[in-house]
């Protein structure tokens, strides 16, 4: 079964006219070293080659940027399939769409010298017909995301017809009743983070000045938010629920804090959870009571007409 990716051909889609013109995507995550011998390796020991090789050329920078470009490295190499079809954003509101034709090649010397050969389609996809949530998944942080969930609509977009306004996935909230106001929850959060209580203590994770803490990919999924103490003592994973939260988050949150445990914290750091959602259940309060380092959050939604 093919897969499907969003790829940005470098920040802000810089490098895209040379992705479309040459035919491949491809990403310099600061590692310049051919990565064909390592196809066999398992995400875990490929994490231990690629993020000390990482820390060495680039010492200032923070182990989770490490583990993400690790990430991000391991999915041009491994994950992406021949066959699977990726869509890239141009700068102009429009994604490019293509195939993938072979596996990993290094093109050492080059901008983005880690690549898959593409075979690209002569039609686009307008970033206006998206729905709301391909909209949102295809404008999240992250140079690879996973869009396979979104298959048929975007294989309407590639025949030309227009998709349903509203696409409900999150299997994990109970009442999604509430999700078409509530879908840019995430967003909003972190825009606003400095108004919250959660930033008196917490900043989101960033890199020279660029947010790397949203969306943050692991080896089981995605951190909505991963932030860290002012006194860089805690880390901090975030799951956002657009509805109201069951038990079933607790062990999805508590699979991305063993992560950050084994591969991101330092041995003076812990890691504490938060789980936000519009209201909960007994079955969460039950779970939570045996997890001292989660912690709960409702949050609210106003909606307000003023006659003009």
């Amino acid at each position: 079964m093919k897969s499907y990716y969003r790829f940005m051909l470098g920040k802000g889609s810089i490098y895209a006219d040379e992705g479309f013109n040459n035919n491949f995507v491809g990403v310099d995550n600061g590692v310049d070293r051919d990565m064909s011998d390592t196809t066999q390796l398992d995400r875990k020991s490929f994490n231990n080659m690629i993020v000390p090789l990482y820390m060495d050329t680039h010492p200032e920078k923070p182990k989770a940027k490490a583990h993400l470009s690790s990430g991000v490295l391991f999915r041009v190499v491994q994950s992406i399939n021949e066959g699977d079809i990726i869509i890239c954003p141009d700068g102009a509101g429009r994604y490019h769409v293509g195939e993938v034709t072979s596996g990993y090649t290094f093109n050492k010397g080059h901008i983005l010298p880690h690549q898959r050969p593409m075979k690209w389609y002569p039609n686009t996809i307008q970033r206006v017909d998206m729905s709301d949530a391909l909209r949102g998944s295809t404008g999240a942080t992250g140079t690879i995301v996973d869009i396979t969930k979104y298959a048929d609509e975007l294989e309407q977009l590639f025949g030309g017809q227009k998709p349903p306004v509203l696409i409900h996935t999150d299997e994990t909230v109970e009442d999604p009743t509430v999700f078409a106001l509530e879908r840019h929850l995430e967003d909003f959060l972190v825009k606003n983070w400095h108004q919250t209580d959660l930033s008196k203590r917490y900043d989101i994770f960033e890199d020279e000045g660029e947010l790397i803490g949203q969306q943050y990919e692991v080896d089981t999924g995605r951190i909505d938010i991963l932030a860290i103490s002012k006194d860089k003592k805690e880390l901090l994973v975030v799951e956002l629920k657009k509805g109201r939260a069951s038990d079933v988050v607790v062990g999805q949150i508590q699979r991305y804090m063993g992560y950050v445990v084994e591969e991101l914290a330092d041995e003076d750091q812990s890691v504490r959870g938060v789980i936000i959602a519009l209201e909960d259940d007994i079955k969460l309060r039950r779970s939570l009571v045996v997890a001292p380092n989660i912690a709960f959050y409702r949050y609210q939604v106003s909606f307000k007409l003023f006659e003009g």
